[in-house]
């Protein structure tokens, strides 16, 4: 209350804050950004303070472009394929990203990502021709050799230091996936970004840029190296990374640091229970608060303690002296000591304190835990400094609920997933991954090439594969211990007393036996429907092409099963939704959406009918020759109040 009208401007600034956090540029809205957020052609160019590189503009319309890929069920390099909820995309992550914008638009809880660091040894695609076409664009992300596998021609590209645009072509690469992974994130979602100090710098500025400035969680100090390195000829090792945090909206919370109860005694026993003995000293000088600075005095001994000139007492005059009137006061038996607070346990207003932005490297592990955990799965290095799970584990922790879905676009050697699994095991959570990885292809002389791994998606995937059967083995073991106790505790003469802890040990066993520990995996491509494959050319053989689209839309090489999850995503539909078959009819969760891709008939058309369904796709072609049908049909959809298309 100010006593002033409703500040419509500050109103509709606060809205637009909501809606558009990456346009306000210190504390003002950014015109530029937000005619380049809404999709308008612009060129950065005004001056005023804002990241810019070379290449930004087109850097928008890139991730602005739409894409007609989709992606295709591949079940025989799944596990469980048709009950597990966990997902592995393999694919060009800006794609990838793309696709995944209706199905999961604001559904993610926690994005965890370990990018290219831009050391000037690294490869990745970025996107420095602008002025190719759509097409050329697609058919470049998508070659492949003779085997399937991606090529680096006109794929990846070395980012030498040499590069006049080293940092810019980093920012090009980074920009348009960071934009699309936001729109991903649930409004209290939260993205962690891996990094180190080549680019640090330029990756703080952009995601101030895209996550809005506000929103920044944290940047979190993780020392990976074990022991220092003296190969540096300046002496110095450089023993850190970072990891940044960023959150969709200002709802993000992390869960804390659990308070240690341990540190709460009662050697004298207090009623009140345990209690910890506290600082009393404050933060602020004599000039700064003079309020805080005065003598405390010990109504027993009469001995006098002065505040420190520097920082005082951290209370008041008036609360300490009911603080000794309630014992809550220790006095050191000497003048020259200090007095502290007597902290209940009982008295804590919250369970958890702050989580620190410095890693406890015993909690989390170093690059070696990383190294170590690979080895121990394949018996062999086949990944260059691997993050260890304990350190993503623990994000995940902080942030998503049991109940969650984790992101990870470049999930390289699948620590995301098996981090999930382990927090899962841990506690009995349902969380849900969905990875993505190129197919990048694997070092010709490499271990991993040696081993028979072509590209990095497969080393990712069977690091994966192999992570749940070395933890449905452990759960195995768990449950027969378990087991074992439970025989234990009915053997003895109390039953009753103990029903209570057999209850609670059989459910850990229904929690163990039921982790899902499978994948599916999918892999992008083309469109199974030929009008909705972009062709830019306008010469007589694409013209043709498109002519025949009329005939037929359906493409030569595509399958039912295929055209089911191109239309369940492009209805915004997620991955893991319920499909059913019976009949020539396709139910997906239940009656969300009904798929005619088969057959089309009055029996047919009376069966969907009967389902129900808000919505109804079918093929054009199952009409063919019988225009009445379809006539009637969509007739009868309209009446019954059921959206229907055809393609």
């Amino acid at each position: 209350m100010d006593g002033n009208s409703l500040d419509i401007k500050q109103q509709k600034l606060d809205e637009l804050k909501v809606i558009f956090p990456e346009v306000f540029t210190e504390g003002k809205v950014d015109l530029e950004k937000l005619k380049a957020t809404l999709g308008e052609d612009i060129e950065f160019s005004n001056e005023r303070y804002v990241l810019n590189w070379a290449g930004k503009s087109d850097a928008f319309k890139i991730m602005q472009a739409p894409t007609s890929k989709t992606l295709v069920p591949a079940k025989e390099e799944s596990v469980n394929f048709d009950e597990t909820q966990h997902i592995f995309i393999e694919g060009e992550n800006l794609e990838v990203l793309k696709v995944l914008q209706k199905s999961y638009f604001g559904k993610i809880k926690m994005i965890y990502i370990d990018p290219p660091y831009n050391t000037g040894n690294d490869s990745f695609i970025y996107p420095d021709k602008f002025s190719e076409t759509k097409e050329e664009y697609q058919r470049r992300i998508g070659d492949k050799d003779e085997e399937g596998y991606m090529t680096k021609e006109g794929l990846f590209r070395k980012n030498s230091r040499e590069n006049g645009q080293y940092h810019s072509n980093w920012l090009n690469m980074m920009h348009p996936r960071l934009f699309l992974a936001k729109n991903l994130l649930k409004q209290d979602g939260v993205i962690f970004v891996s990094i180190d100090d080549h680019e640090v710098h330029n990756l703080r500025l952009l995601m101030n840029e895209i996550f809005g400035e506000d929103n920044v969680l944290g940047v979190f100090i993780w020392k990976r190296r074990q022991n220092a390195d003296n190969r540096n000829q300046t002496n110095v090792s450089t023993d850190h990374e970072y990891i940044l945090a960023y959150s969709k909206s200002s709802l993000a919370l992390f869960q804390g640091k659990p308070v240690d109860a341990s540190k709460y005694k009662n050697p004298d026993n207090d009623p009140r229970g345990p209690w910890a003995s506290i600082d009393l000293s404050g933060l602020a000088n004599a000039q700064q608060r003079p309020n805080l600075h005065f003598e405390i005095v010990d109504p027993k001994t009469g001995n006098r303690f002065p505040p420190n000139p520097k920082r005082g007492w951290s209370k008041s005059k008036a609360n300490i002296q009911k603080m000794i009137e309630e014992g809550r006061i220790l006095f050191p038996s000497k003048p020259s000591g200090r007095p502290r607070e007597k902290k209940f346990y009982q008295n804590l207003t919250k369970s958890v304190t702050g989580f620190s932005t410095i890693f406890d490297s015993k909690t989390v592990g170093h690059t070696t835990n990383g190294t170590r955990e690979v080895a121990q799965i394949f018996e062999d290095k086949f990944f260059d400094f691997p993050k260890p799970i304990s350190l993503i584990e623990t994000l995940i922790d902080q942030v998503a609920n049991k109940d969650e879905i984790v992101l990870d676009f470049f999930a390289g050697s699948g620590t995301t997933a098996h981090a999930l699994f382990c927090r899962n095991q841990i506690d009995g959570g349902n969380r849900r991954f969905i990875c993505v990885q190129l197919p990048e292809p694997t070092k010709e002389n490499g271990i991993a090439f040696g081993g028979g791994y072509r590209s990095i998606a497969e080393l990712t995937k069977e690091r994966i594969l192999r992570a749940g059967k070395m933890i449905s083995a452990d759960n195995e073991e768990k449950i027969e211990s378990i087991k074992k106790k439970i025989d234990k505790q009915k053997q003895q003469i109390d039953f009753d007393t103990n029903s209570k802890e057999i209850e609670d040990l059989g459910l850990q066993i229904e929690m163990l036996s039921k982790q899902d520990l499978g994948f599916k995996v999918l892999k992008l491509a083309d469109s199974n429907f030929k009008q909705w494959r972009q062709h830019t050319s306008q010469d007589a053989e694409t013209l043709a092409h498109q002519m025949e689209m009329f005939v037929d839309p359906v493409t030569e090489n595509a399958t039912t099963e295929n055209m089911v999850y191109e239309l369940i995503l492009k209805s915004g539909k997620d991955l893991n939704s319920k499909i059913t078959h019976e009949d020539k009819v396709y139910r997906v969760n239940e009656t969300e959406l009904v798929l005619l891709l088969e057959e089309a008939s009055q029996g047919i058309v009376d069966t969907v009918l009967s389902i129900q369904p808000k919505k109804v796709i079918a093929l054009d072609r199952l009409f063919e020759g019988n225009d009445q049908l379809k006539t009637n049909t969509a007739l009868q959809m309209k009446d019954a109040g059921i959206e229907f298309k055809t393609i």
